[in-house]
């Protein structure tokens, strides 16, 4: 058992200690064995009590100030308010059903109230978030992508397609970090909103909406992946002798990336250039050879010139050691997202929403520096209010500290 979880000791020892013989047993020793327990919903009451300070001769009153908190006034502690973040984006419980489970435990919160928890700490929260976004947007290379997500459309009692991007380090890089920007549409203005003057590298999709954005200094890297997809598809649909070529000649640039892994961005360069560079123009030769024979129109064509017409994003990643060959690690970072609509089904506005993506972004950015993000929450909540506005990068995922 964890050495770290508190033990509530209970002792068993015999109803007689006296002998059969008639002598006295004596303590010899014991045998200890270990249960786990869990107590659900426990709550504790933070009693804050302010003394008053009076002089006698001339009727001077002193007392400590209030404590500032994340919600001024309020009764939830950071504590509660992390719980609540978490379980809601960490562990997809919507607040209906954390309400459910605060009633069974013998508080009435009703989920109104929690959604006000919601908005207010994601407004706090905000600051870091805008800190991070800065962060990402230091690297060279950033990984893109987007996923549906349905939002109430305003004065209606029904839903729309609203969307989250996601925008992450790579692999490679020392900062271990992602941003999510919630939109009320696809459209690439909201990439382009994001992406501001940023002129680096943009490891993404085929999706239109990057588009501009190529064509005002940011280079567009491919996604091997995705190449990929189009031929695992088309050998699952037909048993393509064709495809099948084409995955182990894929695979093949995929097994020198496990072997660069944990390389230097300058040996990993190498090794592409020595192993990967000969296989990836072999691959396109034959592509071309290929596509001359297949017929217009049919699903291999289609593979084929997907490839081909995205050949130079697709390569790019061999002339720098620092990008990655495909968009997987953004994609991991999406996954979340997917889990939390299947539960809470819908954003309430595009203000919750960006609240979410707020919170969101701090969570899974916590994660992937392999932070708690109950305990990075709760201490962030706790210094915030009190903590100087050019040291916020301080209670950043990658720079935090337990205080």
């Amino acid at each position: 058992m964890p050495p770290q979880f508190p033990r509530t000791v209970i002792h068993h020892e015999p109803d007689n200690t006296e002998c059969s013989c008639g002598c006295q047993l004596q303590r010899i020793g014991e045998d200890v064995s270990e249960k786990l327990d869990y107590t659900p919903g426990v709550f504790t009451v933070e009693q804050h009590v302010r003394g008053k300070w009076a002089c006698r001769q001339c009727e001077t009153l002193i007392q400590a100030p209030v404590p500032l908190q994340v919600i001024d006034k309020g009764i939830p502690t950071a504590g509660l308010l992390a719980h609540v973040m978490v379980a809601k984006f960490a562990d997809h419980l919507p607040l209906y059903r954390q309400e459910k489970i605060f009633g069974r435990a013998g508080l009435a919160i009703p989920r109104s109230t929690l959604a006000q928890w919601v908005g207010q700490t994601g407004v706090q929260l905000q600051p870091l978030v805008d800190a991070l976004r800065e962060a990402v947007l230091a690297q060279q290379v950033v990984h893109a992508d987007e996923t549906p997500v349905q939002m109430l459309a305003p004065g209606e009692k029904k839903t729309h397609r609203a969307y989250v991007w996601a925008y992450c380090t790579t692999p490679f890089s020392a900062l271990k970090a992602v941003v999510y920007d919630f939109s009320p549409s696809r459209a690439g203005e909201h990439a382009r909103n994001f992406l501001g003057t940023w002129d680096g590298k943009l490891v993404c999709d085929d999706f239109a909406g990057y588009k501009a954005g190529f064509e005002q200094g940011i280079t567009e890297i491919g996604c091997m992946a995705h190449a990929r997809r189009k031929f695992f598809d088309l050998h699952v649909a037909n048993k393509s002798q064709l495809a099948e070529q084409a995955l182990h000649s894929i695979g093949c640039l995929y097994e020198v990336e496990r072997q660069a892994k944990d390389m230097s961005d300058e040996d990993r360069w190498r090794l592409r250039q020595e192993m990967a560079v000969p296989i990836a123009e072999k691959l396109h030769e034959w592509m071309l050879a290929q596509r001359a024979l297949v017929p217009e129109g049919s699903a291999t064509a289609k593979a084929l010139d997907y490839k081909l017409k995205r050949w130079v994003a697709l390569t790019r990643y061999l002339d720098d050691g620092a990008v990655p060959i495909d968009n997987n690690a953004v994609e991991n970072q999406i996954r979340p997202w997917a889990l939390g609509r299947s539960n809470w089904l819908f954003a309430g506005s595009l203000r919750s929403g960006k609240r979410a993506a707020a919170i969101m972004s701090l969570i899974q950015s916590a994660r992937m520096n392999g932070h708690d993000p109950y305990a990075y929450l709760k201490d962030v909540l706790i210094r915030l209010p009190t903590q100087r506005a050019s040291e916020i990068n301080q209670l950043l995922p990658h720079s935090w500290k337990c205080a």
